[in-house]
């Protein structure tokens, strides 16, 4: 696990605000399912989340994820129609740091707790995402974004239950 911290840490050093969001070629849904995949930043936090909802277990393995989408999309809007918050982008970086180093951690916040950080940690990706989107986003670039979203915390959510099954050993499966 020690090891799993080293390249988290490097991982994010190489993470800088110039590449967390480097601009949204195009406004479809190809555009969208892109965009998630096109950054460090994007990766590192969606698998986070996933790593976190596994180590935990139980509600977390649906509902952690489930509120990363939900507020993601519901900030989306907001950054749409009111953009230009100047604390949108830290916010974005810090939430990267925050769950990459509770994920490598390994340490299980209650429920509450990570369902209200992972929140926030998407509200702040959707806003970015909002503000920065092309004028002619419409429904599918945020559809796209949301999938591919969806599908890094599921990665995040297989490394995290066969990290904890290789934990446990064969003794206790």
């Amino acid at each position: 696990m020690k090891r799993f911290a080293t390249v988290l840490t490097f991982a994010l050093l190489a993470a800088t605000p110039a590449l967390a969001h480097p601009g949204h070629d195009g406004a479809g849904l190809a555009a969208g399912l892109m965009h998630p995949l096109s950054g460090l930043d994007h990766m590192l936090a969606m698998t986070a989340v996933g790593v976190m909802a596994a180590r935990r277990g139980g509600k977390a393995l649906l509902a952690w994820p489930a509120a990363f989408v939900g507020a993601m999309i519901c900030a989306y809007a907001l950054g749409v129609t009111a953009p230009g918050a100047p604390v949108a982008e830290p916010t974005v970086l810090a939430s990267v740091i925050v769950l990459c180093a509770l994920a490598a951690a390994a340490r299980q916040l209650p429920l509450g707790w990570g369902l209200a950080l992972i929140a926030a940690s998407g509200a702040a990706h959707g806003y970015v995402h909002g503000a920065e989107a092309p004028a002619s986003a419409g429904l599918a670039f945020p559809l796209g974004f949301a999938l591919s979203t969806a599908a890094l915390h599921g990665v995040g959510l297989v490394i995290g239950l066969t990290v904890r099954r290789l934990e446990l050993g064969p003794q206790k499966r």
